[in-house]
């Protein structure tokens, strides 16, 4: 059920014609009941309407008694007195008297009783007035006015029979005033009974407009009502009322359902009471309850007051909201509200609340929930002179086994991380998930360092121990920041700032430690920072430029080709390492337009070069993982006019890391075009041979640790190196040994089947213009001299 609290009446639109009865108007307004309260109106006035008459007709008796025959005067006072009576009985009769609506014919019938009175009225002046002498005709018009008036007081309320009445009469006066040669009396009574006209008019449309407000509060009135009673049905509310001592009164059968108890024996005990429970008696109170005892001490309207009850085990939540009450006197009576049991929406809003604070994977506390506590363990620490920690916890090696595994083995690791992190906490520390691989531990009170430290150290060794996760063996690491506050910071954001930038020395430092907060950490963290400022614009302000190390043949030396490698040199931080840049171009998602640069900036150089020499361009696995790389790889052979077997594309194995990508396929369409594939680094990594076979390398390079391992006679390094020359050779790929700086080690990488070398032995990395020359030279002649 549902109710709109409108009302047709609330603004009342007077029509004239409806007014006087003439028509129905086509608008939404009800005219019923209006009519209803004039006919209602005429009746309460129909005896003084009847007295009027009886007294007027006897005065006109009086008047002409004596100059008229008397059975004439009393012929005319009786039928005067008969129709004054049928008018008076018919607005009595029974059928208007509790009534509620009236037809358009009810009113309009009125307009005959109106024409009745004024034709017997009309007979004095016309008939008889205008034989009579001038004070005789005067007397007549002064008891005529004072009828007129009566009749026009009595019957306002119906102004069709009212306006007949005294038009008609009216008429008849200055008719009679007229045929005596009194025009100006007889313009008198015209403007006369205008004003009477005027004034009937309106005393009848504020009746009208009176009655309409009447009708349209009552309707309000009703609805309040119905929706009350709606309320207390069909919704989940319910009403309450106190007394000035506090005691329920008038208890709807809803809210002594509520709180359990019978309808008619909680009225009369203390709101408070009834509220409290089995608490009552123990005094132990929620906040909630002592707040609404104070709102009503104070007589203080409240609203969305929330109340925890307990009943028969069961929390419960009610929201209460009441006004305090007065009489006309202005004296205080009590408090009346409504109250609704919300304890669904409390569950609801708990949930959500836990949704937001809680890491729905683990079901650890996440960032929002740490930074609370860090900000509360803060807060305390400050308050009380002590310490606290926030720790920064990073995953080592977990993204290679989330790329290789698939991600719901990846979700499984860190459900196991959670559980094994959940084993080390006390009561003084809350561990939570910041988001990936990532974990923080809040330690609220970090007054001994040592026990700090003790605790990262059992978090990096419990971490590092190894998982069966779906018939997978995993081995993961741990790297943890750790950042004491408020000495390493003064608010949450700068501590956890803090032990970030300790995070990341741990991480630099190759992971599996930990480190606190230094002061210079920030300075590093600026350092880093400005660079990458400068970075993000070296390309376009020409900073960067190419440098090309040779690669030869192992047993002769004859040059086979250049290695592209970027350099940069700022002019006010000068050269700066690729180790520096490139790690910090590959966070920043600058990778790909600086790759993309070096690869068309090689390929124009090379094809400069005469023969056959090569040109090698790494390429970051971002590079491979995006399909429009082959079109870039495309535009470049084209643009530069370079032979496609002239390029050769160094990559790592961490493109395969991640499945789905489609780096694979990239790689496929780039050996399409004739590019030349190498496999850099080979080893060193997550070395998978099934991508080894099913891809069509020409070159496997032996990075150059394995190269110095071997010349100082490591044996590990040498039959890593036999392994991998054996396995090149199976697959008719070639090998290029990095790193070689002395005659020892190439004469090692030779005897060990290395089919070219890469080193300072054989030339540092050139400029543009010393590769072109090296690259000019007759190295078939070269080779023959040799």
């Amino acid at each position: 059920m549902s109710i709109e609290p409108t009302s047709q009446f609330a603004n009342p639109r007077i029509d004239v014609r409806a007014l006087l009865g003439l028509y129905d108007p086509a608008d939404a307004t009800d005219w019923s009941p209006i009519r209803a309260a004039q006919l209602h109106a005429g009746r309460h006035l129909a005896l003084f309407l009847l007295a009027a008459n009886l007294v007027g007709a006897a005065l006109v008796v009086l008047l002409f008694d004596g100059e008229i025959p008397r059975w004439q005067l009393v012929g005319w006072a009786l039928a005067a007195g008969a129709v004054a009576i049928g008018v008076t009985m018919r607005r009595l009769a029974a059928r208007h008297r509790d009534a509620h609506n009236a037809t358009l014919r009810d009113v309009r019938q009125t307009m005959s009783e109106g024409i009745a009175l004024a034709i017997v009225w009309a007979i004095p002046p016309l008939a008889v007035g205008v034989r009579h002498e001038l004070s005789t005709a005067f007397g007549l018009w002064v008891v005529l006015s004072v009828m007129m008036t009566a009749s026009a007081v009595a019957m306002a309320a119906l102004p069709l029979a009212t306006l007949s009445f005294l038009g008609i009469l009216g008429t008849a006066i200055a008719t009679m005033l007229l045929l005596m040669g009194s025009p100006l009396l007889a313009a008198l009574t015209t403007l006369f009974v205008a004003l009477l006209m005027i004034g009937c008019f309106q005393r009848a449309r504020a009746l009208v407009v009176i009655r309409a407000g009447e009708i349209g509060i009552a309707e309000r009135d009703e609805t309040v009502s119905l929706l009350l009673r709606e309320f207390e049905e069909e919704d989940g509310d319910w009403l309450w009322e106190t007394d000035s001592a506090r005691r329920i009164v008038r208890a709807s059968p809803r809210f002594a359902k509520s709180v359990e108890l019978d309808p008619v024996k909680i009225n009369g005990m203390p709101l408070l009471q009834v509220l409290a429970g089995d608490h009552w008696t123990n005094g132990d109170f929620s906040s909630g309850l002592r707040t609404l005892s104070e709102k009503l001490k104070n007589r203080e309207a409240f609203r969305d007051l929330l109340l925890p009850l307990d009943m028969n085990g069961e929390r419960r939540w009610f929201a209460l909201a009441a006004s305090p009450r007065h009489d006309e006197r202005g004296a205080f009576i009590g408090f009346r509200g409504v109250g609704s049991d919300v304890t669904q929406q409390r569950e609801s809003a708990d949930q959500i609340s836990r949704m937001a604070r809680f890491d729905t994977l683990t079901g650890l506390p996440n960032r929002l929930c740490l930074n609370e506590q860090l900000a509360s363990a803060m807060s305390e620490a400050d308050k009380w002179g002590t310490r606290c920690a926030f720790m920064m916890i990073d995953l080592d090696r977990f993204k290679a086994v989330n790329d290789s595994l698939g991600h719901p083995v990846g979700d499984r690791l860190l459900e196991r991380v959670a559980e094994r992190l959940g084993q080390l906490v006390t009561d003084n520390e809350t561990i939570g998930r910041l988001g990936g691989d990532e974990f923080a531990v809040v330690v609220r009170d970090a007054s001994d360092p040592a026990r700090v430290e003790q605790l990262a150290k059992r978090i990096i060794e419990t971490l590092s121990r190894s998982y069966d996760v779906d018939q997978h063996t995993l081995y993961i690491g741990a790297s943890v920041g750790v950042a004491i506050g408020p000495r390493d910071g003064r608010t949450a954001e700068m501590l956890i700032r803090s032990a970030d930038l300790a995070l990341y020395r741990s991480k630099d430092a190759g992971g599996g430690v930990f480190h606190a907060y230094e002061p210079q950490l920030h300075v590093k963290a600026e350092e880093r920072r400005v660079l990458e400022m400068a970075l993000r614009q070296a390309l376009e302000k020409g900073e960067m430029h190419l440098e090309y190390q040779p690669v030869v043949a192992a047993d002769d030396g004859r040059l086979t080709g250049f290695e592209a490698l970027l350099r940069w040199k700022h002019p006010e931080l000068g050269v700066i390492s690729p180790a520096k840049f490139v790690p910090l171009a590959e966070d920043a998602r600058l990778i790909v337009p600086m790759g993309e640069w070096v690869l068309r900036s090689a390929c124009a150089e090379a094809a400069r070069w005469p023969g056959q020499t090569r040109v090698a361009v790494n390429v970051s696995p971002e590079q491979l993982h995006n399909p429009a790389f082959v079109s870039v790889v495309a535009s470049a052979l084209a643009n530069s006019g370079l032979l496609p077997e002239r390029l050769e594309l160094e990559v790592t194995e961490g493109v395969f890391m991640r499945e789905g990508t489609g780096a694979v396929q990239v790689l496929e369409r780039i050996l399409d075009l004739g590019v030349r594939l190498s496999l850099d680094d080979f080893g060193t990594g997550y070395s998978s041979l099934g991508y080894l076979a099913r891809t069509r390398f020409s070159t496997i390079k032996v990075d150059r640790s394995f190269v110095q391992g071997a010349s100082k006679g490591q044996p590990e390094p040498i039959a890593i190196i036999r392994a991998v020359v054996a396995l090149a050779q199976s697959l008719g790929m070639a090998t290029t040994a990095e790193g070689v700086e002395t005659e020892k080690e190439h004469q090692m990488v030779q005897d060990l089947g290395c089919t070219k070398v890469q080193g300072y032995y054989f030339g540092r990395p050139l400029p543009v213009a010393e590769a072109r020359a090296l690259a000019g030279r007759d190295w078939g002649a070269a080779s023959r001299a040799a």
